[in-house]
């Protein structure tokens, strides 16, 4: 196995526990306030989570897509590596920011 792959699957487990406190945050507030624009980022969240289980899937389970991965040139291991990790430093300054 790749260590990308086991990075990009790290920061996919990551990126969806920082998406759950997030939607737990905003939902709270949402239900608090009402404001439509908390929703906005409530639905948002739950998209990524979406996302990020879809990506937990290929990563882990998805023999054709791991050995697509690990036959590809390090450059776009890196490239694929790298966009969920991109995510995981977004979503956490973004929890650190929602937290406070």
């Amino acid at each position: 196995m790749s260590i990308l792959l086991d990075v990009a699957r790290g920061a996919a487990v990551v990126n969806i526990a920082l998406l759950l406190v997030l939607v737990y945050v905003w939902a709270g507030n949402y239900r608090r306030h009402g404001a439509k624009h908390t929703l906005g980022l409530l639905i948002f969240a739950v998209f990524l989570v979406f996302q990020n289980g879809l990506w937990i899937l290929l990563y882990g389970f998805d023999s054709g897509f791991i050995d697509w991965f690990l036959r590809s040139d390090l450059d776009r291991q890196v490239a694929i590596t790298g966009l969920c990790g991109v995510q995981t430093i977004a979503l956490l300054f973004l929890v650190l920011i929602t937290w406070r």
